[in-house]
């Protein structure tokens, strides 16, 4: 999360400066500059029991006269319940001069998460900060359309006849239609971690119909405890379907292409 809060950070300011050097400037508003109305932006995520990437929970950086001001928050595993994490990061973005904070969940799926605990806890948030400060929940990251051209990207790293869309699953409604429908624009079939259908019932099928060759591509932002026991799993799924190549994709991971995404996310109000 620190790293991707860095190159968020490093692209917003990029394109402020290029804004400034505009007539109209349109591209993305002012971002939090010291003593001036603008937005901060306030990335939330599920809590993770290792932090590979370095970050700390509900961190957020410091305000500059010029660094656009980014700060992160987690769900759960944190010190503070999410909603004290954004109070916390919105009375800092009012010192630096900002009166709106854009809060984009990083989430891929539309589960109780995104449609129930984020909106809730932002509630509680702004109950907290009254008018001082207009929080705008933005759609969760999942609901970026352009998400399938990175999966696309994804996949070309892994070798294999059939495919398979891992993620976690939920049992909300709608959701598994949802995650299917990403499946299909990728040539695959859907599977989930949580819920039916599992990945040892989709490799049956698959080895089965005689693929030999399986691409698992896991649906899921970042590496953590889910994403070890999956690799665990595909271990003893291997052992049961010998004659099957069982290639694991990474997880989406911290890339340019996902600052992009989430660039396309803050951008809308």
């Amino acid at each position: 999360m620190a790293q991707l809060a860095q190159l968020l950070r490093i692209r917003l300011a990029s394109e402020q400066a290029k804004a400034r050097q505009t007539i109209s400037p349109t591209i993305l508003p002012t971002i939090s500059p010291q003593g001036s109305s603008g937005d901060g932006d306030l990335l939330t995520a599920n809590g993770l029991s290792s932090q590979p990437l370095g970050a700390t929970r509900g961190e957020f950086n410091s305000p500059s006269k010029s660094a656009p001001l980014v700060g992160t928050a987690t769900l759960e595993l944190a010190d503070l319940p999410l909603h004290q994490q954004i109070v916390r990061f919105a009375q800092l973005a009012k010192g630096a001069g900002c009166q709106e904070l854009k809060l984009l969940p990083l989430f891929l799926l539309r589960g109780v998460h995104v449609m129930e605990d984020i909106p809730w806890q932002v509630s509680l948030a702004q109950q907290k900060l009254g008018s001082e400060m207009v929080i705008h929940l933005l759609p969760h990251l999942g609901a970026n359309p352009a998400l399938v051209r990175l999966l696309r990207n994804q996949w070309a790293k892994l070798d294999g006849d059939a495919k398979i869309l891992l993620s976690h699953g939920t049992s909300r409604p709608g959701v598994q239609e949802e995650t299917g429908a990403v499946a299909n624009q990728l040539g695959a079939v859907a599977a989930d971690w949580s819920v039916q259908p599992s990945l040892w019932e989709q490799v049956s099928i698959i080895a089965n119909s005689g693929a030999k060759r399986i691409a698992i591509l896991a649906y899921f932002l970042f590496e953590g405890r889910i994403t070890d026991a999956i690799a665990q799993m595909l271990l003893e799924i291997q052992q049961k379907f010998p004659q099957v190549q069982l290639n694991l994709g990474k997880p989406i991971g911290v890339s340019e292409a996902l600052v992009d995404l989430i660039m396309d996310g803050i951008r809308q109000q």
